[in-house]
């Protein structure tokens, strides 16, 4: 087979909802390290990694060798039964989260997890109401699209009416029109109001991402969380730290909320954790974890072959300082975008993120102040990096925000390399 054969059976036999990236998507059959290959053999720079789920690299050999000793080993039986790698994970897990999180569970997905957390939630403080943000995005289930604030994501008309809608910190657009630092953080303090007028004034808390990952990486003002989080507790809710795109180094910290120096009362987390595999978690405080006291099973949370995977990646950051590396890589990423909004002015509007996280937002003409959305301009980009072999993924409620996120181990030599296919690109662009 070749890759037409493989995207004419994707036409035939998925969703037509499962949409790919490109007019000609590339059907991936191999990847290493930071370069995947097609059916045909031509390679590309991933500079998106999977949706920001390959932390250490395509195929990491200290990772693929642990999975498979573990596959040989035993592959599944259910959280019915306590295993050597779901209990050594939740112990890496507890070590590692901040403040008194100590008490993890298992899930399959990112999905699953803000799900959980929700329940969590409401169980502890016997509160049902809860906030989320706007461009935020938490999954596919119906509390899961509830949650999200994209209508493009919303499939079902239907929703569930607990969840309530706070104003995003996007700066570069601010829904209140204001500017920042002069704003004072005003859409923080809006979170008061509209727990006042929206709510029976007892909630039972707030899920934000500490960077909006499908948003197109807004990146809130460093006060934003920590004013947020005393309203919410405040108002007898708890606060959730959605950590499935900014966790385990990516923002150049283990997690993204440490950024804004805020100690979460539960952390969600998947993606990054166990480089590709699929495996969700939560992480809470033991007060919170006993608040459940029904019955509750995963059959694919806490998954022994997920689990080591996800062990091992941890292990992998941590021996090679890849959360220090995301920093430092991340700062000579960042200096690359902003020469290119220099250098291309009309079209980048924006750069924004952290680590290596980073953003760029494309308009029709910043010169002139126009910010208007250029959806049409990141579709090309899109196909001109194809091209010229870099992967990147876009995003944002316009669909006009470029997503950068390379795996953490990504060398200066591979970044400079994405910036100048960056400008190349561009530059046919004009």
């Amino acid at each position: 087979m070749n890759s037409e054969d493989v995207r004419k059976k994707h036409r035939d036999y998925l969703f037509p909802a499962v949409a790919n990236y490109y007019k000609e998507p590339i059907a991936v059959a191999r990847a290493k390290g930071a370069q995947v290959e097609d059916m045909e053999g031509n390679s590309y720079l991933d500079f998106f990694g999977g949706i920001l789920t390959i932390s250490v690299g395509h195929a990491n050999e200290d990772v693929n060798r642990k999975v498979i000793a573990q596959i040989n080993n035993l592959t599944h039986v259910s959280s019915l039964y306590p295993t050597l790698p779901v209990v050594e994970l939740a112990e890496k897990l507890a070590n590692l989260a901040p403040g008194k999180l100590d008490k993890c569970f298992f899930t399959a997905s990112g999905t699953e997890a803000d799900e959980t957390a929700v329940m969590m939630a409401q169980l502890y403080t016997e509160n049902n109401e809860l906030i989320a943000l706007r461009h935020g995005y938490s999954g596919r289930s119906l509390l899961a699209q509830s949650l999200t604030a994209h209508a493009s994501w919303r499939a079902l008309t239907t929703q569930v009416s607990a969840i309530k809608h706070a104003l995003s910190p996007y700066c570069y657009r601010c829904p209140l029109k204001l500017t920042y630092p002069e704003c004072g953080v005003a859409c923080a303090e809006d979170v008061e109001e509209l727990i006042q007028t929206t709510t029976t004034g007892k909630i039972a808390g707030i899920l934000v991402e500490p960077i909006q990952g499908v948003g197109g990486f807004i990146t809130p003002p460093v006060e934003y969380f920590k004013i947020v989080a005393e309203i919410v507790r405040k108002y007898g809710g708890i606060f959730i730290s959605d950590e499935v795109q900014t966790g385990f180094g990516r923002t150049g910290k283990m997690w993204g909320i440490e950024q804004y120096d805020v100690e979460p009362d539960i952390m969600t987390m998947a993606k990054g954790i166990a480089n590709g595999f699929p495996i969700g978690a939560v992480v809470t405080t033991t007060p919170i974890a006993d608040s459940l006291t029904k019955n509750t099973i995963s059959t694919f949370g806490g998954n022994p072959v997920s689990c080591v995977a996800a062990s091992a990646t941890i292990d992998v950051i941590q021996k090679n300082n890849l959360t220090q590396n995301a920093e430092d890589m991340g700062k000579v990423l960042r200096t690359g975008l902003e020469e290119l909004k220099n250098k291309y002015p009309k079209v980048i509007g924006d750069v924004r993120g952290m680590g290596l996280m980073q953003a760029m937002e494309l308009v029709v003409d910043e010169t002139s102040k126009d910010r208007t959305p250029n959806p049409e301009a990141a579709s090309q980009l899109m196909e001109e990096t194809k091209k010229r072999g870099l992967l990147v993924g876009r995003g944002g409620l316009y669909a006009n925000a470029m997503r950068i996120a390379p795996p953490l181990n990504i060398t200066k030599n591979e970044v400079e390399e994405a910036i100048g296919i960056l400008n190349d690109s561009f530059a046919a662009m004009e």
